[in-house]
């Protein structure tokens, strides 16, 4: 080794000529110098819409027109509570678990009476 790897006595500053030199180091670029391909290049400018008007006739898609919101708490000794409603305006809320199941047959016999739901829904198929 050569005589600048040598430690200095304790005490004694290194002068600029006693230390080892360093490694050479190739400059990085900078952050601002690499450039990155955009996320959105390829892509349309904007996207279309579909049509705002439902379909009409037999290809209509199905959409909810009757809701029933049960609410079960996990103990056996809490009061339930259901509500069940529907486009029609049948409005229906129940307190209790006997309320409560009541509230569910009529929620299911409801499609036979109400005049948005046709006799399709819940029908079975031949």
């Amino acid at each position: 080794m050569s005589d600048r790897s040598v430690a200095a006595p304790m005490g004694e500053q290194l002068g600029l000529t006693d230390l080892m030199d360093a490694p050479e180091q190739q400059p990085r670029p900078g952050r601002a110098a690499v450039a990155r391909k955009s996320s959105a290049a390829g892509r349309p400018l904007r996207l279309v819409r579909p049509d705002p008007q439902p379909p009409t006739g037999t290809d209509q898609p199905r959409r909810a027109v009757r809701w029933l919101h049960i609410v079960a708490p996990p103990s056996y000794s809490a009061i339930p509570s259901a509500r069940s409603w529907c486009e029609c305006g049948f409005d229906r809320k129940a307190t209790g678990r006997a309320g409560v199941l009541a509230l569910i047959e009529a929620h299911t016999d409801h499609p036979e009476h109400c005049p948005l739901l046709g006799k399709t829904e819940g029908s079975k198929a031949a």
